[in-house]
């Protein structure tokens, strides 16, 4: 057939392999129920080949129609991608009360993917595979080690701290800035009402926090407890 030409036929094999690469890099982010998943790695992969092969194939016919024509440039489409990609990733990474952020790593697969598209797109096969490969590998494996050293090291200071607060504004805000301030992680924390408190201008503040020097944690705790606001404070260890 002759829309089978050896430009259709290398566009069919190279969207094909970015569905394959991307699509392995997804179901790693979609196993750990992640925001972006397999689809949206596919179409980012894809998407970002599909742009690659326009800059390398698209213009060909205007291009000789028009040989007197210079100044063009196949690596002008491509150089956005990766910057326009970016607020594709912001999408993913959530802020929590300004103090924990989590998504970055699916914004960093993103990213890659779509540089996948692109590597894929101008035909380097072998790096593009190499690169899954590094990728899978980081994702898998480098996760299980780095929660493993970063278990240890946090479980030794691992608190719950739950406090009796009044409801005011700024009274969580002023609690949090101290904690960071002195030094304290917050990884979660949870308000919520109590029926056991008499008053309902109460509210039980609850925090997981990690402080590795004990005695500078117990003084972090005097001097929030010397808060007018906070009536109420209780430690446990994890």
């Amino acid at each position: 057939m002759e829309y089978l030409t050896e430009d259709v036929m290398t566009s069919i094999t190279r969207l094909s392999l970015i569905v394959l690469l991307s699509g392995l890099v997804g179901i790693e982010r979609e196993m750990k129920n992640h925001p972006a998943g397999l689809r949206t790695h596919i179409l980012v992969g894809v998407g970002s080949c599909l742009l690659m092969l326009v800059s390398l194939f698209g213009f060909e016919s205007y291009l000789s129609e028009h040989p007197k024509l210079v100044g063009y440039d196949p690596s002008r489409i491509p150089s956005y991608v990766i910057s326009g990609i970016g607020f594709l990733g912001a999408g993913t990474i959530l802020v929590h009360g300004g103090v924990t952020v989590k998504g970055l790593t699916t914004a960093a697969s993103i990213w890659v993917v779509a540089g996948l598209g692109l590597v894929v797109g101008i035909g380097m096969y072998f790096e593009a595979i190499l690169t899954t490969v590094i990728i899978i590998s980081t994702l898998f494996f480098l996760n299980k080690l780095e929660n493993f050293y970063k278990g240890k090291a946090k479980n030794e200071g691992a608190f719950i701290i739950c406090m009796v607060v009044q409801q005011e504004s700024g009274n969580i805000s002023e609690i949090n800035k101290r904690l960071t301030k002195k030094g304290v992680e917050i990884i979660q924390y949870n308000m919520e009402e109590d029926d056991s408190l008499n008053s309902k201008q109460m509210f039980k503040y609850t925090l997981h926090v990690n402080c590795t020097n004990a005695d500078k944690f117990s003084k972090i705790l005097e001097s929030i407890q010397n808060f007018s606001y906070v009536k109420k404070v209780q430690v446990h260890k994890k």
